[in-house]
């Protein structure tokens, strides 16, 4: 099998994951942004030592995938406070287990005034680190993570996230040309790596065999065509 058909494949196999656990949900759902969305993605809801492990192994082997495809090069990991903590830590045991060891740190929201103090935690930040996090809604998390992996003497070289919703920015009154996603690739010159898309999401929609599945995917495709990019 190709790395491109087994990227698909491994897209196709988290859609159906996250759908099966109740991590994506379909209904009618209001965004940040104002939006009434079909679908909701929640990471906080990969909240058993099950699901947080199987998450993780479609993180590392969308990550080998990349390295290997597109040439994605990293020393360590990043978790922004607070979901990517948990990813991170998850995320590189994994890529231990297949074979790949690296450090990782994460930060804190307020500094530590005492023991060993500071922002950050884990691993001395260096080299090429890349950011873990669920999704890229604003891209704040990412800026954020950025500045502090830069000031402790870090090479930010990459996100890696969950699910890219492929959706037009928006302040809550306009919309942007780009998505948050296009915004970290274009303007913060970070490339951006998801297990599964919104383009990926549809494609299992279209072809679920369970009828109640493939009832969403007019609602879904038609909310892609309004603010989609």
């Amino acid at each position: 099998m190709s790395t491109a058909a087994s990227a698909d494949a491994l897209a196709q196999d988290f859609v159906k994951f996250a759908v099966d656990a109740g991590v994506l949900r379909f209904g009618e759902f209001k965004t940040k942004a104002g939006r009434l969305s079909p679908y909701f993605f929640n990471a906080g809801l990969f909240d058993d030592g099950t699901k947080l492990g199987r998450l993780a192994e479609f993180y590392a082997r969308r990550l080998l995938l990349s390295q290997a495809e597109a040439g994605l090069q990293f020393d360590m990991v990043f978790g922004p406070a607070y979901k990517g903590i948990t990813l991170a830590a998850a995320v590189v045991i994994e890529l231990a287990r297949l074979g790949r060891n690296v450090p990782f740190a994460f930060n804190r929201k307020e500094a530590k005034d005492h023991g060993e103090g500071g922002l950050l935690v884990g691993a001395k930040v260096a080299g090429r680190v890349l950011v873990i996090d669920d999704v890229i809604s604003a891209g704040t998390s990412v800026r954020e993570s950025i500045t502090m992996i830069q000031a402790a003497g870090g090479v930010p070289c990459g996100v890696a996230i969950a699910l890219d919703r492929q959706e037009k920015a928006s302040d809550g009154v306009t919309d942007a040309p780009w998505s948050a996603v296009q915004h970290v690739e274009q303007q913060l010159g970070l490339p951006v790596v998801a297990i599964a898309t919104l383009a990926d999401l549809l494609r299992y929609l279209q072809t679920a065999a369970d009828p109640a599945l493939y009832a969403h995917f007019a609602s879904v495709a038609a909310y892609r065509e309004r603010y989609g990019v």
